[in-house]
């Protein structure tokens, strides 16, 4: 199947299992619900839920086995974005072309509906697969999820990025943020869905190379696109990073060289997968999808 058609094919699995697995807003108190709705069913790529089916397939496992745990990829990745957002952290009005949380249902709400959606992410991942996946499996996942998700892996980095605003720029600084802001929920995303799936520590290991890569090329492409990319395409106003101060690659080294850095990256990622066979074809695609996008 042509790469465009799979990527839309899982990324509609993922958000008919969103809409099951969000509460309505007929469940009381139903305003908090509906924010929750609202943040996640915004629209969004679904590139991470996307990865952990994909990670599965590549291994030899069943995607639909997964679809919790993908979910509360995406749920996690949606409940970052909204806190983000906040006027204490980036202040922005857009995110993927509609007004941001906070900006239609006010601060408050837009913090607790982050909350929940992290809360409701590890209910999925505890209950993914009941009577199909090993115990030890989906603890393994939750305990990395953990991880990946806080202060030594997403929150670190985020961490990291507001300090890091209008200081010093630095390479290792740098590194740090895209590969723990960004990267970190890639690699759990991607070693999620393997480790479900039964795989082996040397697929695991490949597919974790494989993750981080690919997390560092597409934040990477993220700081380009906020300097030339198209504000209707992205779904929010470029320039955001720089009215912030943030630290990025284009920032650090210009964009010819934040070109060249994030094409290194893609390239490790395909090397990664060199031991894998056509079951990671979708993966292998991924990397091209990553580098060429213009949103």
């Amino acid at each position: 199947m042509e790469f465009l058609a799979a990527l839309k094919q899982k990324a509609a699995l993922v958000d008919a299992a969103l809409d099951k697995y969000l509460p309505t807003s007929d469940d009381y108190p139903g305003l908090i619900h509906e924010v929750m709705r609202y943040s996640v069913m915004a629209g969004g790529k679904r590139l991470r839920p996307v990865l952990t089916l994909a990670a599965a397939e590549a291994v030899g496992g069943k995607p639909e086995l997964v679809i919790p745990a993908a979910c509360a990829m995406e749920l996690i990745h949606t409940y970052s974005l909204v806190h983000d957002d906040l006027p204490a952290m980036d202040n922005d009005d857009y995110r993927r072309g509609k007004l941001t949380s906070h900006k239609v249902y006010g601060e408050a709400m837009a913090v607790l509906a982050g909350d929940a959606l992290l809360t409701l992410a590890f209910q999925l991942l505890a209950d993914a697969g009941p009577g199909q996946v090993p115990p030890e499996r989906l603890i393994r996942v939750v305990a990395e999820v953990a991880a990946g998700a806080g202060t030594r892996g997403l929150i670190g980095g985020q961490v990291v990025d507001t300090l890091a605003a209008g200081a010093a720029m630095d390479d290792a600084t740098l590194e740090y943020i895209h590969r723990h802001k960004t990267g970190a929920l890639y690699r759990v995303a991607v070693r999620s869905g393997a480790i479900l799936a039964g795989t082996g520590a040397r697929e695991l290991a490949s597919l974790t190379q494989y993750a981080e890569q690919l997390g560092l090329a597409f934040q990477i492409v993220d700081d380009i696109l906020d300097v030339v990319g198209d504000e209707g395409k992205i779904g929010k106003p470029v320039g955001s990073d720089e009215k912030n101060s943030k630290l990025t690659y284009p920032s650090l080294y210009g964009l010819a060289a934040a070109r060249a850095r994030a094409k290194e990256a893609g390239d490790l990622a395909l090397a990664s997968l060199d031991g894998l066979g056509a079951g990671a074809d979708f993966l292998r695609d991924m990397v091209a999808f990553v580098l060429d996008r213009d949103f």
